[in-house]
């Protein structure tokens, strides 16, 4: 038995096919996920990954549970070297946004693209809910009660969101030289309150403005 099939036999294969996964979603997008290509990348054979997941689906809910928790460490990643005052934090937190969503736009549309997941699958769950209590998090301190709380994620989330998934489909560039972060958190009235930065320069569909 080779070192390769030996480290599969003992349980390294949903691993590697997990990871494997997560490289060929970065670089080809979701659609292109395949266990055929996986098992091909592992090394294995092409009925192997059924022993881990019955289904694409399956494999893909394992992908976009991997794509949250690099999608949350990235905002914590942010925010644990900006200021801790809260304006700070929640800055940070979409600049960690927008930073994975620019560099990882096939994982970014996996998880929030509406794809066939299976959503009560415990380890998605806890993934997908720990960027959710993130947002919650930093949006808490800007919330007079819970009810409010609700409404600032919103606005939070509709904001950063929005603003990346322009971006990723084209519909917004920003202007060259400028960071998309950077122009994000100069917008005037954003929440959870405004900004009185300066304005960058914004372009649409590839036409400097």
């Amino acid at each position: 038995m080779t070192a390769r099939k030996s480290r599969h036999h003992h349980g390294n294969l949903r691993a590697t096919l997990v990871a494997a996964g997560v490289v060929l979603v970065d670089r080809s997008g979701p659609d292109a996920l395949s266990t055929r290509k996986l098992a091909a990348q592992a090394g294995v054979s092409h009925a192997a990954p059924a022993h881990h997941f019955p289904s694409l689906t399956h494999l893909r809910t394992a992908v976009a549970a991997e794509g949250f928790r690099r999608f949350t460490a990235a905002m914590e990643d942010a925010m644990g070297r900006a200021d801790a005052h809260p304006r700070a934090q929640c800055d940070a937190a979409c600049r960690g946004y927008i930073a994975f969503a620019r560099g990882h736009p096939g994982l970014f549309q996996l998880i929030f693209g509406g794809h066939d997941l299976v959503r009560e699958d415990v380890e998605f769950c806890a993934a997908s809910g720990q960027a959710a209590a993130l947002l919650s998090r930093i949006a808490a301190p800007f919330a007079a009660g819970a009810r409010d709380r609700a409404a600032v994620e919103t606005m939070i989330w509709a904001q950063v969101h929005g603003f990346c998934s322009l971006m990723l489909s084209g519909q917004l560039a920003v202007a060259d030289g400028i960071d998309p972060a950077d122009w994000f958190l100069s917008l005037p009235g954003r929440a959870p309150v405004g900004s009185d930065a300066a304005h960058f320069p914004l372009a649409r569909n590839g036409t400097a403005a």
